[in-house]
């Protein structure tokens, strides 16, 4: 078989972003009009690429609006025309206030998902901008809201930028109904009854989806879901207590098999959020990666300057989705879900071979990952099991023994990748969960899966630095971060260092921490950075934390409560306060050194 011969698809093969292109296409109108805040990638990794193609699948005319202005006279708004079915609205692959502002609140100078890195080209709060927008210009066509800054922002939640209470984006936003997680099985659903003749406002059965009643009494029965009332948006918003209670119902609801349909009480009605689709099998993966993506952002880009977030993630692969972590600072089980959804090997390979044929493609794949590399095809062993657990990680305090943490199909991925022609290279660019392979429990095969697992990622598949996630050193912050002991990263770091002098390679293992988590103190960061220094690491990537709307450490943070103990938790809060923390990752910095250079130096002097 001839390899394909390496060129650049033509316009058409992009969805249409112009009135010119709907031309072209003879479109006079689409069924459907995609809004987003990041520029036009058709890449998997892209949010708005997936659902569009995934519109496209399912036999309706689809377009995208990235990046409108919404400064002007609302020109681009208008320029696609009124779509027939409706506008489905998202702020982008990341949180628009997360992508505007680091933790300090300090406005970012760039912007990866916007050609040349530039900042500006959208608003704080873009989904609720658009759909404000979009309901003025067009009021009878519905808006159906999605994306992680919808996804997360679904119930009450506590901005950090506004420093407030929140009710769900629904109810500022003006959306007709919201979409939350991988939201391809839902929107599958929705788009097969709109074909139907239903209308939206009357979809109040549809799974992973969240909607306004205007009166409880207005909340149809449904005798397949299980009910949950969460106490009122006014009492969380008057008792720290009450909210810190709720991040907890919810920590438990996003992490159960058989989540709870949630409903609550607001001023302007009543939030109803149904329970999530079932967990997407390897075949409906293996459609949505095997969608006609160019892989490449859209032409109209090329004069502006390539897009940042699609550099680093052109040549990677999801091989699944979902995480057992439950790491309570990320958002991937209230997005994405704790439970795992793997592509099959087969469609890995097939989407290597793709990109081998891409024209700037240079051998090198530089990840196949997930929010967690090393999950690929992970299941439970007993899922009946599962069923009547409640436990929001699967791999901390310890490893459940019902999880199959078996490494060998991995292996077998990473190699059958390695031999495809046209590949010089493949490493790992997701984070890697250590504890899943640094344990002594399971059966003998298993524990071969383990030692092997790692042996192969540091041999082959390490483009000179590794990257893990020990995040602190202190076994009381650690815990609230659902972290395992920072001893196991020490013992990671001697197999990795043996290794590494074992096979003669020159790598590094590069560690991420975060300072200012809720229940770290200074004294905690002045251990941390004592017992990085004596294992001879100096932190380059570090991240001070940031409160991002639906989770548990940000309901920490903004409570100062331990949601399931319900005990105080120590918070920094103050800039300076979370200034002084991050100060200790760079001990070794002679302006950290100079006296006088901060309050704290006496302090890490001692400590030192």
């Amino acid at each position: 078989m001839t390899k394909p011969e390496k060129s650049y698809p033509k316009l058409d093969a992009w969805l249409p972003i112009t009135r010119k292109e709907l031309k072209k296409r003879g479109w006079d109108e689409v069924d459907v009009i995609i809004v987003s805040g990041d520029s036009y990638v058709d890449h998997p990794a892209f949010g708005t690429a997936v659902i569009g193609r995934v519109i496209e699948a399912e036999g309706f005319r689809v377009a995208v609006l990235p990046q409108p202005n919404w400064r002007d006279d609302l020109r681009d708004f208008k320029k696609l025309g009124k779509p027939r079915l409706f506008f489905g609205i998202t702020a982008g692959n990341m949180d628009s206030m997360v992508n505007h502002y680091t933790a300090a609140k300090r406005l970012r100078s760039n912007d990866a998902y916007t050609p040349g890195g530039k900042a500006g080209f959208r608003p704080d709060y873009a989904s609720v901008v658009y759909c404000r927008i979009l309901k003025n210009l067009y009021p009878d066509t519905p808006i159906v809201l999605g994306g992680v800054e919808a996804s997360m922002r679904r119930y009450t939640h506590y901005d950090y930028w506004l420093d407030m209470v929140k009710p769900s984006i629904l109810f500022e936003s003006g959306a007709d109904i919201l979409l939350y997680g991988m939201a391809e099985k839902p929107l599958k659903t929705m788009l097969q009854r709109l074909r139907n003749g239903e209308l939206i406002s009357r979809m109040t059965d549809l799974e992973q989806s969240a909607w306004i009643s205007a009166t409880k009494e207005q909340i149809p029965e449904n005798k397949a879901f299980k009910t949950t009332e969460l106490p009122p948006h006014g009492e969380m918003l008057r008792d720290k207590t009450v909210f810190a209670k709720v991040a907890r119902i919810l920590d438990i609801e996003h992490n159960i098999v058989n989540p709870s349909r949630i409903i609550q009480k607001n001023d302007q009605g009543w939030l109803v959020v149904n329970p999530p689709a079932a967990i997407p099998d390897k075949q409906e993966m293996d459609e949505v990666y095997s969608l006609p993506f160019t892989r490449l952002p859209h032409p109209k880009y090329k004069k502006r300057g390539n897009i940042p977030a699609w550099e680093m993630i052109k040549d990677s692969i999801t091989t699944h989705r979902g995480c057992y972590g439950g790491c309570t600072f990320c958002a991937i089980s209230a997005h994405q879900g704790k439970f795992i959804s793997n592509r099959s090997e087969g469609s890995v390979i097939q989407e290597i071979e793709k990109i081998t044929a891409m024209p700037d493609f240079k051998g090198h794949i530089t990840d196949l990952g997930g929010p967690t590399a090393n999950m690929y095809q992970m299941t439970a062993i007993d899922f009946e099991i599962c069923k009547k657990c409640k436990r929001p990680s699967c791999i901390y305090p310890r490893i459940c023994k019902n999880l199959n943490t078996n490494h060998k199909p991995l292996i077998e991925l990473y190699r059958k990748a390695r031999k495809i022609k046209g590949v010089k290279k493949v490493t790992i660019g997701s984070g890697i969960r250590y504890d899943m392979f640094m344990t002594s429990e399971g059966s003998e095969s298993k524990q071969k899966s383990h030692k092997e697992y790692f042996e192969e990622l540091v041999v082959h598949h390490v483009s000179g630095r590794l990257k893990v996630a020990p995040e602190h050193t202190s076994d009381k912050v650690l815990a609230y971060m659902r972290k395992p002991s920072f001893t196991l990263f020490e013992r990671l770091k001697k197999d990795f260092d043996r290794i590494c002098r074992q096979q003669n390679l020159n790598q590094q293992i590069i560690p991420y921490f975060i300072s200012s988590h809720p229940g770290s103190e200074e004294k905690d960061m002045a251990e941390l950075a004592e017992k990085i220094r004596l294992i001879g690491l100096r932190p380059e990537q570090v991240q001070d934390f940031t409160p991002t709307p639906g989770t548990l450490a940000t309901a920490m943070f903004y409570t100062e409560i331990d949601p399931y103990t319900l005990k105080p938790v120590k918070v920094a809060r103050s800039p300076e306060e979370k200034a002084a923390q991050k100060d200790f990752f760079f001990w070794y910095k002679p302006k950290k050194q100079k006296p006088g250079s901060g309050k704290n130096q006496t302090k890490r002097k001692k400590n030192h």
